[in-house]
């Protein structure tokens, strides 16, 4: 995996989808992290938390379609993408750069033998001077997947001879075909026919 772009200030960016500049935004990522001093743990303690308290859409059958970090908070839910967006949020308040990971899904869609646009996120760990990637979809229905420095646990395996594959740029922005089907669509139901398949 490599970033799009070698300035680590990309990765920090508040703009209107990671507006973590948003007063509840900001203060919900010091209150996870308050007592926290080291990087790592405040990675996982925000990883964990979108992961576990912030439930998949899908999974609670619920219809609202989020695509904000901030709308993701205040509503308390989001499918994949939206849920990306709220912990790049989060890790930015805290100064911990954060990007975007995409991975094409054909063994695990929505719509039968359609691929599907998977998303989730990188974080740049200063103290370690490494990215790891981690998917914060939410462990439901047999999914583990975990925040690890050492060995990569995302939601979904990958199965190369499905033509299942992970894109391998870190995007510092999330990219328009997701932000435009999140804003285009005001129900999951319409959404979940209409998912994006591939950047």
């Amino acid at each position: 995996m490599y970033p799009e772009s070698d300035d680590l200030n990309d990765y920090l960016v508040s703009d209107t989808i990671i507006d973590w500049q948003t007063p509840a935004v900001k203060q919900k990522a010091l209150e996870l992290t308050h007592g926290l001093t080291d990087e790592v743990a405040k990675a996982r303690c925000l990883y964990e938390w979108v992961r576990d308290a912030i439930p998949h859409s899908n999974d609670s059958c619920l219809e609202i379609v989020t695509c904000t970090a901030s709308e993701v908070l205040n509503h308390g839910t989001g499918i994949c993408f939206a849920k990306s967006h709220l912990l790049a949020a989060l890790l930015r308040a805290v100064s911990i750069p954060a990007g975007f990971c995409y991975q094409v899904l054909r063994l695990d869609p929505p719509v039968d033998n359609e691929p599907v646009l998977h998303g989730f996120n990188a974080i740049y760990l200063a103290t370690l001077d490494k990215w790891i990637r981690v998917d914060a979809r939410g462990n439901t229905n047999g999914i583990n997947a975990q925040f690890s420095i050492k060995k990569e646990q995302l939601a979904f395996a990958m199965d190369p001879a499905a033509d299942e594959f992970i894109y391998e740029t870190i995007f510092a922005s999330p990219v328009d075909c997701v932000v435009n089907r999140l804003k285009m669509y005001k129900t999951r139901s319409e959404l979940w026919l209409d998912l994006p398949q591939s950047l």
